[in-house]
């Protein structure tokens, strides 16, 4: 699958080390379409692994958008109050959804003209057992993962804040970090964060706990359609 050679790319190309595909089977952990029509509240997981979502009642969805079925999370100003829990689609918490130890990748598509948010995360700066997110700030993406030996980023040169729609693979390996855009690494970091657990449940479009005052919400403006998060074992 594509997913797979990207992520098997992404890791050769961040260590510059070979790496077999028999070195570790690929686990789809959950897989968000992000198709449901008009006026539904949940967000339907098709991995088969039941990890559904519920959709935030500012969330626009069943639109069609430059040829894609997505939801649309209107823009909010930056730390403005006051907060937008509507503006959320929020995963309850699970273990299948930490990295842990694991080789782990979040692919999403999707498109923006906007300059700032965070697109998905599982906890936040302060969170005890270390967080991951992807963001878009200066309409670049950056990938974040914070475990309990310290914190690694990757965060792509050029914006993609073009209106069009892009694929972004987010992963974190034993030896690193890597960001791919379309297929292509754009930018990685050598070394290890240890692992990252954590109670809080996985948000889509923004921060959960915020006040828009000491703590910004980070609310994500533009389409997203498709989430996928995949593991492989502890080691390539």
């Amino acid at each position: 699958m594509r997913r797979w050679l990207t992520l098997l790319a992404t890791t050769l190309l961040l260590t510059g080390m070979p790496v077999t595909a028999h070195a570790a089977t690929v686990t789809q952990i959950a897989r968000w379409e992000m198709n449901e029509p008009g006026g539904s509240t949940r967000m339907s997981d098709s991995s088969g692994n039941g990890l559904d979502g519920q959709i935030g009642g500012e969330v626009r969805i069943g639109g069609s958008i430059n040829g894609s079925t997505a939801y649309r999370f209107d823009r909010l100003e930056p730390d403005t109050p006051p907060t937008h829990p509507g503006h959320l689609v929020v995963v309850p918490a699970n273990p299948a959804l930490d990295p842990g130890d694991r080789n782990f990748a979040v692919t999403l598509r999707l498109r923006t003209t906007e300059h700032f948010g965070n697109i998905i995360q599982k906890g936040q700066s302060t969170t005890p057992g270390g967080n991951f997110k992807l963001q878009i700030p200066n309409g670049r993406v950056g990938c974040y993962f914070r475990g309990s030996r310290g914190v690694l980023q990757a965060i792509a040169r050029d914006p993609i804040n073009d209106g069009a729609w892009h694929v972004v693979t987010c992963v974190r390996v034993s030896t690193g970090v890597a960001l791919a855009i379309d297929g292509q690494r754009v930018a990685g970091r050598q070394g290890w964060t240890g692992p990252i657990n954590n109670s809080w449940p996985i948000t889509i479009g923004g921060k959960i706990d915020c006040d828009q005052n000491e703590v910004g919400c980070d609310y994500f403006a533009g389409d997203i359609d498709q989430v996928i998060i995949e593991t492989a074992g502890a080691a390539w």
